[in-house]
């Protein structure tokens, strides 16, 4: 038998190569966690600044890094070893992943508290990739169009978008190409060093028009607080992943992006306001953002900003594996917004991430804005929803029309402990904790976990913990992994008239009868826990949260329409047909 020639090894040295680079990235961020918190940042800007001088030598001989902040002290022999091998095998990998694997390292060896503070993640390159996909599709064109990153942080985005810009003008003198991407290109960075190392990925991108024209590289980024810029509507796109987590802003700023809050501001929201002042009527708006901004309560203002001034054109839905984003743990998802255009139905698609570097596209269908735009947003998270959003958008009754409002319960643990007590006694009552309600959605009366004690003593002024009337409890977090996000359980009035009250602990939400409720809570639990009305959830919720303001939100069957449920249970029909019978209300099953 003849033997089989070996393949090629270009493949496998490649590997090889990502293989070293992300052990010397884990080295790097294992050494960083043992430098003192005061010295953190210095010694995050002095290893990403030695790997990017290495990293320029070799793939941009003669380029001489720009200066940047001043920064004080050195890294030892060891370190200084270990930044400069990064930057060598960044340097045998395509361009760009060299480069973003670089410019990714400062944020990354940051402190952990002072990352969350700037609210800055690392993008994966297959997202960055179809985000600028995305606006190509909307119609941007490279040739003639104003770019700006409003939280350029490492460079991602603007050097995607500088290569789409350059070869969009290919064959130009070197002398116009970088004039126009010195007009066209721009980004804002509050972080100094940040901006200087984005700005040297960029500056060795064009090194060779620099050599050839003999003009210096422009300055693409602006240092300084995004928020506190007047914004001038000047760019055909603004593009980027915002930052994340809360800020407290001043009375002026409060002020000034009150249009889109609702409660405690969260960076990105802020930012995506931002990104409609500074875009041109019918310009682009391309973010990535977690998929609350669909449906919280917190997001409710920003939704109408967004319907009423830059509505959806297209939302891909990431499905990625977790070992894909390095700290972003919320759903995530890629919209497409156009300042002016008519609130039409968007297209939606699928992203799945396979890799850092690799995914691939499903087209799924159209979906509209509800009528009140500060409702949440029904989306597709998978293509069976569709059928689903089409049915749900039916159903026009919700929680209050069956007579029920829902809250959180009451009782925040921690802050009473000493009335926490493990027997009962004249005075105590059942507390209800997140594990009385089962997987299977049964109440049973439990306190397993460590800390839980299942009595409370009732003091004087403690009347508003007391529960005294029968409800439905929902567990407040679950995850889009779990086979339902709405695990219910009736807490009946027998349970509460047996002990005279109950007080329920903070992980649940209590659904909760006012008046004469014209559903009983057996038939509510029995459609919350129903598999049909738990999908339409995760067409609504954007976060592990199950919050108040969603569940209110919950397309529902008439209350007339419940006579059919409310018989099935009052039969004890088996779960199975109760199932198919909401089926049939909302119009899956016939």
């Amino acid at each position: 038998m003849p033997r089989v020639k070996a393949r090629p090894s270009a493949d496998l040295d490649m590997a090889n190569r990502r293989h070293d680079l992300a052990r010397t990235r884990f080295v790097a961020r294992a050494l960083a966690d043992t430098i003192p918190v005061y010295d953190r940042k210095t010694h995050a800007a002095l290893f990403t600044r030695e790997a990017l001088r290495t990293f320029a030598e070799t793939v941009a001989p003669g380029y001489m890094l720009r200066n940047g902040p001043m920064l004080i002290g050195e890294l030892d022999s060891t370190t200084l070893q270990l930044a400069e091998g990064m930057g060598r095998v960044a340097a045998s990998l395509p361009f760009e992943e060299g480069a973003r694997a670089l410019t990714s390292l400062y944020t990354v060896m940051l402190d952990g508290k002072e990352r969350s503070e700037l609210g800055a993640f690392y993008t994966p390159a297959a997202l960055t990739e179809r985000l600028v996909d995305m606006a190509e599709e909307g119609g941007i064109d490279w040739k003639i169009a104003r770019v700006l990153d409003p939280a350029s942080g490492g460079g991602t985005f603007l050097l995607a978008v500088m290569r789409r810009m350059r070869a969009a003008m290919a064959g130009a003198e070197p002398a116009f190409v970088l004039a126009q991407l010195g007009t066209r290109l721009s980004g804002f960075e509050i972080d100094a060093h940040a901006a200087q190392f984005s700005q040297v990925v960029l500056d060795i991108a064009l090194w060779d028009l620099a050599e050839k024209s003999g003009r210096e590289i422009p300055s693409f980024i602006t240092i300084g607080d995004t928020l506190e810029m007047e914004a001038v509507p000047s760019f055909d796109l603004v593009i980027g992943n915002p930052p994340y987590g809360r800020v407290s802003l001043t009375p002026a700023q409060r002020e000034r992006y009150g249009r889109s809050l609702y409660g405690h501001a969260n960076l990105y929201g802020v930012f995506t306001d931002i990104a409609v002042r500074w875009v041109k009527p019918q310009g682009l708006i391309a973010y990535l953002t977690p998929t609350s901004v669909l449906g919280g309560q917190y997001y409710a203002a920003l939704r109408r900003l967004l319907a009423l001034e830059a509505p959806p054109v297209a939302i891909d839905f990431v499905h990625a594996r977790k070992d894909v984003f390095e700290d972003v743990l919320q759903e995530t998802l890629l919209a497409l917004y156009q300042r002016g255009a008519a609130a039409d139905p968007f297209q939606v698609h699928y992203l799945d991430v396979d890799s850092e570097r690799e995914a691939h596209l499903t087209k799924n269908g159209k979906v509209g804005l509800p009528a009140d735009p500060t409702a949440p947003w029904l989306a597709p998270r998978s293509p069976h929803h569709v059928k689903i959003i089409a049915a749900a958008k039916k159903m026009q009754a919700r929680l209050a029309d069956w007579g029920y409002d829902v809250s959180t319960g009451p009782l925040v643990w921690n802050r009473f402990k000493p009335q926490l007590k493990h027997r009962p006694s004249a005075g105590t009552l059942p507390l209800i904790w997140a594990e009385s309600v089962t997987p299977d959605g049964r109440f049973m009366f439990r306190a397993e976990k460590r800390n839980h004690a299942p009595h409370f003593k009732i003091e004087p002024r403690d009347a508003w913990l007391v529960t005294t009337r029968g409800c439905v409890l929902l567990q407040r977090t679950t995850s889009k992994e779990q086979s339902r996000r709405l695990i219910a359980a009736e807490l009946p009035d027998s349970f509460i008239g047996e002990h005279g009250g109950v007080v329920v602990e903070n992980h649940l939400n209590m659904v909760r009868p006012f008046g004469k409720p014209k559903v009983s809570p057996a038939a509510v639990a029995a459609v919350l826990n129903s598999g049909i009305v738990d999908e339409v959830f995760r067409c609504i919720s954007g976060s592990v949260a199950v919050s108040a303001f969603e569940l209110r939100s919950l397309p529902l069957p008439t209350a007339e329409a419940m006579t059919m449920i409310e018989k099935l249970i009052s039969a004890n029909a088996p779960r199975a047909s109760v199932e198919l019978a909401l089926l049939k209300l909302y119009g899956i099953a016939t």
